[in-house]
């Protein structure tokens, strides 16, 4: 079965952001490379979607209903609902994430 990826206006916001902070920092070329390669992960998720793990910050307070895969140091987290797969953050994970994930996706 294939799932469909659907992004959330939060996560293509990330990825404007992630390329944005690359390109400045480092290079277009750099930001093209890693914005191909968090693609491709994001797209492996609609032939497996179940294979990521639970983010820890999320598991510690008894949710299980998102999960995460990654591109180094890129977390990727998600949550699967019927034949789709929606994307809700794109973050570097050495950002404080408990704060991140508990704001986009608790509302607190």
């Amino acid at each position: 079965m294939n799932f469909t990826i659907l992004l959330t206006k939060d996560a293509v916001q990330d990825l404007e952001d992630i390329d944005e902070h690359i390109s400045e920092h480092d290079s277009p070329q750099s930001a093209d490379y890693v914005l191909s390669k968090i693609e491709e992960v994001m797209l492996n998720l609609a032939d497996l979607p179940d294979r990521g793990a639970y983010p820890k910050e999320l598991s510690a307070l008894g949710i299980r209903e998102y999960r995460e895969v990654f591109f180094n140091p890129y977390r990727i987290i998600y949550r699967v609902l019927g034949d789709n797969v929606y994307v809700y953050v794109i973050a570097d994970g050495r950002r404080d994430m408990y704060t991140l994930l508990t704001r986009r996706l608790l509302g607190t």
